[in-house]
């Protein structure tokens, strides 16, 4: 297993400043969004709209769910792989993780407190769809800069009014004497874009374009921001997800979170704009919840790119 390294990914920061598109430091911030995202695949997001406050609240919250029996939150269940409860497994026995689907929507998180919950948790819900709100808005901001810097912003329109946000609330138990510190294997993400948040506890270790991998260092106002497997394929290959794990560092536990992006009920169309002479094409249109279903079939587990294998050309 290679070891990491603390050199720094690239960080950016969203201000009030530079958050009004028109503007001299809109264009600047947008540069260096897609210099970061073509360069790494992801960078850190210096955010100041979560709070410290919200911060703390949500990992509150996030230890009041996971501390629940495992015979209430294995009831979390979805239709779409890994949408839903994942913990106990064999392979990464140290990770056990939960899901809010439609996480912005007061009925999303009103539906999973209930789950969890039958006589009510108003504090939970409310924590759990302003985080996912705040987060959001990240989200539309990076993608209506990369949107605009590739001149495709009308598509993104189109997408922005299918998309779907997962909250996944997540806990890695710290390792007991002798166990392997692996707390999940490397992989790219199957959503479109995904947004990480740490608490204090390390582990998040993403891989560069060279085969480095760097350790990322928490903090209660930075995020990762990472682009996904239907990114790849949406921008015809020009930002590529980056492989991560998670390496648990001493014996704490771990919790992190992510708001992951996904396009319900739309074909994905790859912008005629986006390919050319240079740049053919890569991509057939695909459905991004097929995908999903394809990367866990026998043959989307074998394949060293799934994306590529479900819809390359």
């Amino acid at each position: 297993m290679a070891s990491s390294t603390q050199s720094n990914l690239p960080v950016i920061e969203f201000s009030m400043e530079n958050l009004n598109p028109g503007t001299n430091s809109w264009s600047l911030t947008r540069t260096d969004v897609v210099r970061a995202l073509e360069d790494y695949g992801c960078f850190i997001a210096v955010y100041d709209k979560v709070s410290l406050e919200l911060h703390n609240a949500i990992f509150s919250a996030s230890k009041e769910l996971l501390d629940l029996p495992t015979e209430t939150k294995v009831l979390n269940t979805s239709i779409t792989p890994s949408h839903g409860y994942v913990g106990k497994e064999p392979v990464v026995p140290l990770y056990e993780g939960l899901g809010i689907e439609n996480a912005t929507t007061l009925e999303g998180a009103q539906t999973f407190t209930n789950l969890m919950w039958p006589s009510g948790n108003e504090r939970f819900c409310e924590t759990t769809l302003l985080f996912s709100k705040v987060l959001a808005e990240l989200d539309q901001l990076v993608m209506r800069m990369v949107s605009q810097s590739y001149g495709v912003e009308k598509y993104y329109d189109l997408l922005l009014g299918s998309t779907s946000y997962l909250l996944r609330l997540i806990k890695y138990r710290g390792p007991q004497p002798g166990e392997k510190k692996l707390g999940i294997v490397p992989h790219t993400d199957k959503s479109f874009m995904s947004i990480l948040h740490q608490r204090q506890v390390k582990g998040l270790e993403i891989k560069t374009k060279d085969g480095e991998w760097i350790l990322v260092d928490p903090s209660p106002s930075s995020f990762v921001v990472m682009a996904g497997d239907a990114c790849m394929a949406w921008t015809n290959g020009r930002i590529e997800p980056p492989s991560h794990r998670v390496i648990m560092c001493g014996e704490e536990d771990r919790y992190s979170l992510g708001l992951f992006t996904f396009i319900r009920d739309l074909t994905i169309q790859i912008p005629e704009e986006l390919a050319d002479a240079e740049r053919p094409l890569q991509y057939e249109a695909f459905d991004h919840y097929k995908f999903i279903d394809f990367y866990y079939t026998d043959e989307g587990k074998r394949s060293k790119c799934a994306i590529k294998s479900y819809c390359g050309v």
